[in-house]
């Protein structure tokens, strides 16, 4: 399948993607996916345990069950993991309280090559059938990469936050579904 989207070059593909609500072994995917210290720069550095995926992605499942969207598994068109995008409630007491963020990590492999945008186009797809009003993305003011998805997907910067534990700028962008 291939998505164009408003604002790209007529000739600029998307690469076909899918999700899935992510499995028990995915788990294992996401932490190799996500063993990369360039991978992990806006998170903290440096991969978790295996043992936090494994709580991440149960949680996930929940979260499917219960609201009808998470953080999915994204597979590129081999059926390989590459990373996650979706959707959870923000779950910190800073920043936007009660928002639903959109988010998306891929493994750098996958880097500039349109499947974070492909991926989070068919997560926006999803949240509208779900009934979701908008959707917020929290992104480090120095990941240029995932600013420029948020402009390729239409969201607006609404406000910035400095984050408590990195005391790094945030930006919050939003968009109306």
């Amino acid at each position: 399948m291939i998505t164009r989207l408003k604002g790209c070059p007529v000739n600029k593909a998307l690469p076909a993607v899918s999700l899935r609500v992510p499995t028990d072994e995915d788990a294992f995917a996401w932490h190799r996916v996500f063993a990369d210290p360039e991978v992990m720069e806006f998170h903290g550095g440096r991969s978790a345990e295996l043992s936090v995926y494994e709580e991440l992605t149960a949680r996930q499942r929940r979260h499917d069950a219960e609201r009808g969207f998470c953080l999915w598994s994204v597979l590129d068109d081999s059926g390989d993991v590459v990373g996650f995008t979706g959707a959870q409630p923000w779950p910190h007491e800073w920043g936007p309280s009660g928002e639903i963020e959109i988010g998306w990590r891929l493994g750098r492999a996958h880097w500039g090559r349109g499947y974070a945008t492909a991926a989070a186009e068919a997560t926006l797809e999803r949240l509208r059938a779900a009934g979701v009003p908008h959707v917020v993305a929290m992104v480090d003011a120095r990941n240029e990469r995932s600013i420029a998805v948020t402009r390729r997907l239409g969201m607006r910067l609404t406000e910035t936050f400095v984050t408590p534990s990195s005391e790094r700028e945030g930006r919050c962008y939003r968009l109306d579904l």
